[in-house]
Order: C-alpha cells, then sequence, then structure tokens
C-alpha cells in the first residue's frame, strides 16, 4: 500500500514528506514503546504512535523507517517536525485513536508486523 493510500484511509495531515507519498509499505506497527519498535520494525512498515517526541525520529532513523503517523490529533512540535524533514521522513497525523487507525489500515489488506519471524 502506497503512503497516499494510508493518508487518505486515515484522513491524515501531511506535516512532512510529501514528496515521498508514493513509497510503498508492507506493514504497520502500532506502538507507544520504542523499545518494541526497535525489536520488531524495520523500514518496510509505517509506524503508528501517539507519541510526540523527537525520539520517534530517532528510533525510525536507527532502523531506516520512513514513515510516521501520529494518531489522536497529536500536533509535532517544531523540533520534532524539523528533525523529520532532516532526516527525510514522512510524517503525518490523524484524529483517529491507535485502534482505529490500526483497524483501517488491517481492513485495507495492510498487514500487521510479524514478530514472530
Amino acid at each position: 500500500m502506497k503512503l497516499k493510500e494510508i493518508q487518505k484511509l486515515l484522513d491524515a495531515k501531511v506535516v512532512t514528506g510529501e514528496e515521498y507519498l508514493d513509497k510503498e509499505v508492507y506493514s504497520a506497527f502500532g506502538s507507544d514503546l520504542m523499545s518494541d519498535v526497535l525489536a520488531y520494525v524495520d523500514e518496510s512498515a509505517v509506524l503508528l504512535t501517539g507519541l510526540n517526541n523527537p525520539q520517534i525520529i530517532r528510533t525510525a532513523e536507527m532502523i531506516d523507517l520512513f514513515a510516521i503517523i501520529l494518531v489522536r490529533g497529536k500536533t509535532p512540535g517544531e523540533d520534532l517536525v524539523g528533525l523529520a524533514k532532516d532526516k527525510n521522513i514522512t510524517l503525518m497525523t490523524t484524529n483517529h485513536i491507535l485502534y482505529t487507525a490500526s483497524g483501517l489500515l488491517y481492513g485495507e489488506g495492510l498487514k500487521g508486523v510479524d514478530i514472530n519471524g
């Protein structure tokens, strides 16, 4: 699924990285625990999170993640936006809660990250 499809499904606002909306995403992972993200996620996934601090960008950078969606209507600060731009990370925000956003993506065929293999 392309990022632009995810953006439409979640009625998300693109904050940074609009030029990367044609990138393909193969799975999704929803978490506020960056230790879980580091343990289970790879660069082919999109991260959905309620965290709204530079740590999400630093975590994404470590695993070459290129897309993050902030849930629950979180508005990123200038420091987060600047860091996302510097690291070429697409950052979006949606008013959906994590559960609903994940369900919408799953319902359209985007699988969750496989933590078993």
